[in-house]
């Protein structure tokens, strides 16, 4: 069995984490999801619309989505893609080469983003309807 791990945030789910979630679960037979938690999150200076266990349940309902873990850390991953004998590492390609240091263990995959959609954009409009 090929194993996929990919990370994130996943507020306000839109098209383009299901985009992401698809593309990467097409890579291998399971794909793994670290979630952020709301504390690491606090540390990445995010602040999420839903809190981590609302997210979780949403992640875990999708069909491209096997396994759902909670991130608190960034030096997590290394440890993940041992612990759960990963075979591709796969991130969005905002995040090119930050994570090359994983290929030591899988391969890494940068997969495009969503063209015209993303969580900040759509934190942004929602701003400007409000206080319009």
């Amino acid at each position: 069995m090929k194993k996929v791990l990919t990370y994130g945030t996943f507020d306000l789910l839109h098209e383009g984490h299901i985009n992401l979630l698809r593309r990467a679960r097409e890579l291998g037979d399971y794909l793994i999801v670290g979630l952020s938690n709301d504390q690491f999150n606090k540390i990445k200076n995010k602040e999420t619309y839903f809190p981590f266990r609302s997210r979780k349940t949403i992640l875990e309902s999708i069909k491209f989505v096997d396994c759902v873990i909670e991130e608190s850390n960034w030096e997590q991953k290394t440890l993940d893609v041992q612990k759960f004998d990963i075979d591709v590492f796969v991130m969005g390609d905002d995040w090119t080469g930050k994570f090359d240091f994983l290929k030591d263990y899988c391969e890494v995959v940068y997969l495009p983003r969503t063209e015209g959609i993303s969580t900040t954009q759509i934190k942004r409009d929602l701003y400007k309807k409000v206080h319009a």
